[in-house]
């Protein structure tokens, strides 16, 4: 594995793309010279499509199974390390964050160099400086909290590398630095006032940050460092928006509509997606991905749904069914839509990057070309139905009927039927309907271990809720098959262990980084 300072000194440059679309091309692999960078607004452009790039680059690496396997409600067939929670320094595949580093670096050399670039190029106006800014800060933060999620404390990087002189032996930063620069981050570039409300075509509106996107992430890191009041303020900047411009919950209550999201994918919806085609652009090679084939309902996928999980989703699927007298189109996120299975089957599929243009086919091999979403606007409601709960410990009957109402709105949206919990209902029972539905819901894009952990980490001050045992622990039990319920209980006891150890290659190569007490 590169050493951290080898990985930014290799991706501080620009990387010689020029159009929009290039977004979507493969990266060359030689960074310019540093003389003949930030010449002009395409080398700024050019550094931000390399930041895309790189996060699209970690979505089979990193953010699937980071985001999945440790909660186990999607495992792969033929467990590994993480699944089973015994990942180890040595571990090349799981304790790597360098593409996370790649893609701060692109962010780093925008930042840095953004006015230098304006200074060279007379046609490179202050509004469009701004709106690069608003999306560097953006990729910058995103990937710092994908970083505190898994690792917890870490280098914090916020100046590009540019010569060998520049000091790269930096320590771990602590979580609470680092989710500070996050929001300090996002914060300017909501004070900038450039971000985009959308970009001249559906795919960068949808693929590059626009000001929904930094609302979102600020409303999940919110929700996060549990400044609750703070997730719900930007949450309702997405949900409240009148503007015109703004994603919109697709409350159509059919597979046709709920499907759109993920085929074709850009969805009105959607709030941030990373982009693929499997159109040409303008001579440029296809763009497409390995996701249905990851995920395809035959005996050698590579992903598959816990049982536990299998069964909820045909229960769901089971209660539509009856409702509605078997009408496929009303099945919506359940058979079809977010799972597949075959009948009474306990062995499922995750199905939205598989599915195709009709309710029960497959795609083909020519169309493997599905979006990966990091944010739709159901997950904002969802964390601020979380935030409503927690910001009075259940104990606000208001905010917990505001709650119930959004977790409702978007059953209403599955043909499911209300939940029956009430104002009056537990805090435990509360974050329990919150979280299954986000389980259900997001099931296969990379959020169900930090749901789980979340929660784990809440704290009741009167004592009376342990989040730990009470759902935490439990919930890893339900799902995950593949560590076992003693291995669960040890290991997931001691704090430590809910975050990835550094790479030892690391440690040997920078003395001043500390190895995670669990793995010591």
């Amino acid at each position: 594995m590169k050493s951290l300072k080898t990985i930014i000194l290799a991706t501080a440059a620009a990387f010689g793309l020029t159009a929009c679309n290039d977004y979507l091309d493969i990266m060359p692999e030689n960074a310019l010279p540093q003389e003949e960078m930030w010449a002009s607004k395409s080398d700024v452009e050019s550094a931000l499509f390399a930041g895309y790039y790189n996060l699209r680059s970690s979505i089979t690496t990193h953010l699937i199974p980071l985001g999945e396997l440790r909660a186990g409600c999607v495992k792969r067939r033929s467990g590994n390390n993480l699944d089973k929670l015994d990942v180890k320094p040595n571990d090349k595949t799981y304790t790597d964050w360098k593409i996370f580093y790649k893609v701060i670096a692109d962010a780093n050399g925008v930042i840095a160099n953004v006015e230098k670039a304006r200074g060279n190029d007379e046609t490179y106006t202050e509004e469009e400086m701004n709106s690069h800014l608003c999306e560097a800060y953006f990729l910058r933060a995103l990937s710092y909290f994908y970083i505190v999620r898994n690792w917890r404390d870490a280098p914090l990087v916020l100046e590009p590398y540019e010569t060998d002189e520049a000091e790269y032996l930096l320590p771990q930063s602590s979580e609470s630095e680092l989710i500070a620069q996050i929001k300090k981050d996002l914060k300017t570039a909501i004070d900038l006032g450039a971000a985009k409300e959308e970009f001249d075509t559906t795919w960068e509106t949808k693929g590059r940050a626009t000001v929904w996107a930094i609302y979102a992430l600020m409303a999940d890191v919110c929700l996060w460092n549990q400044d609750f009041n703070e997730a719900i303020e930007y949450a309702d900047m997405v949900i409240e928006s009148r503007s015109p411009y703004a994603p919109r919950f697709m409350s159509t209550a059919t597979h046709s509509s709920w499907f759109k999201m993920f085929n074709p994918g850009n969805s009105e919806e959607s709030i941030f997606e990373l982009q693929f085609s499997s159109i040409k652009y303008d001579g440029t090679s296809f763009q497409t991905n390995d996701l249905p084939r990851l995920f395809y309902n035959t005996t050698t996928t590579t992903y598959m749904l816990s049982e536990n999980l299998t069964r909820e989703f045909n229960s769901d699927a089971t209660q539509i069914f009856n409702r509605f007298n078997g009408d496929q189109e009303m099945y919506v996120r359940t058979r079809f839509g977010g799972y597949y299975a075959p009948e009474n089957s306990v062995t499922g599929y995750v199905w939205k990057y598989l599915g195709g243009s009709t309710i029960s086919e497959p795609r083909t091999q020519n169309y493997y070309d599905p979006n990966f979403i990091i944010y739709r606007v159901a997950e904002v409601m969802l964390i601020k139905a979380e935030a409503l709960l927690m910001r009075g410990m259940g104990l606000v009957p208001a905010d917990n009927e505001q709650a119930i109402a959004i977790i409702n709105t978007i059953r209403q949206r599955t043909n499911l039927l209300d939940v029956t919990a009430t104002a009056n209902s537990s805090l435990v029972e509360l974050l329990e309907l919150v979280i299954s539905e986000r389980i259900m819901e997001f099931v296969g894009e990379g959020k169900a271990w930090y749901d789980l952990l979340r929660v784990g980490r809440y704290v009741d001050p009167t004592g009376d809720i342990n989040f730990i045992q009470t759902f935490f622990i439990p919930k890893v039990i339900t799902y995950n098959e593949t560590a076992g319920e003693n291995k669960i209980k040890s290991t997931l006891m001691d704090k430590n262990a809910w975050y990835l150890p550094v790479n030892e290659d690391e440690i040997k190569r920078n003395p001043n980084l500390v190895q995670n007490k669990y793995y010591e």
